[in-house]
């Protein structure tokens, strides 16, 4: 006689204790089986999510990370706002980088950790200083000349004529 199916409401009651399940408002994991359960309920914390500043200390002050970066973004949004278009872009650019930088050598950086840190890393370093290059490039009189671009802009765009 086959093994009666578990209702999934009750499958998903299943707790799990090990190293990897998330734990609840207590501190304990969760889970008690390596079986993961039918439904989601929660996420973990991405790594370095926890507090930049003491429990104690106010808000703004333990979230003083992404409050940095986006007051940097800010200011850059402004002063392309105020048509200074290369020196705001070239300053949200410097806001990744300088994200990225503060999530490789900061233990607990707070909202900025959205993923892990390896990926946290990489996405604001290569968005940051691909900002920046272009920043960099753009025309009239730009700060940096690639050669290669102006062949390969003449082989995927045609004369018309």
């Amino acid at each position: 006689m086959p093994a009666e199916a578990k209702d999934p409401q009750e499958q998903a009651e299943e707790t799990v204790r090990d190293a990897i399940s998330a734990p609840d408002a207590t501190g304990h994991p969760r889970r008690t089986t390596r079986r993961f359960p039918l439904f989601t309920r929660d996420t973990a914390r991405p790594e370095g999510g926890g507090r930049a500043a003491p429990s104690d200390a106010p808000a703004p002050a333990r979230q003083w990370p992404i409050l940095a970066v986006c007051g940097v973004v800010g200011l850059g949004l402004l002063l392309t706002a105020l048509d200074l278009f290369r020196y705001g872009t070239l300053l949200i650019g410097l806001a990744l980088v300088g994200g990225a930088v503060l999530r490789w050598v900061m233990p607990g950086v707070g909202m900025l950790a959205v993923r892990s840190r390896f990926t946290d890393i990489v996405t604001y370093g290569v968005l940051g200083l691909v900002i920046v290059l272009l920043a960099m490039m753009v025309q009239p009189n730009p700060w940096l000349q690639i050669p290669f671009l102006k062949d390969t802009l003449h082989f995927t765009v045609s004369s018309g004529g």
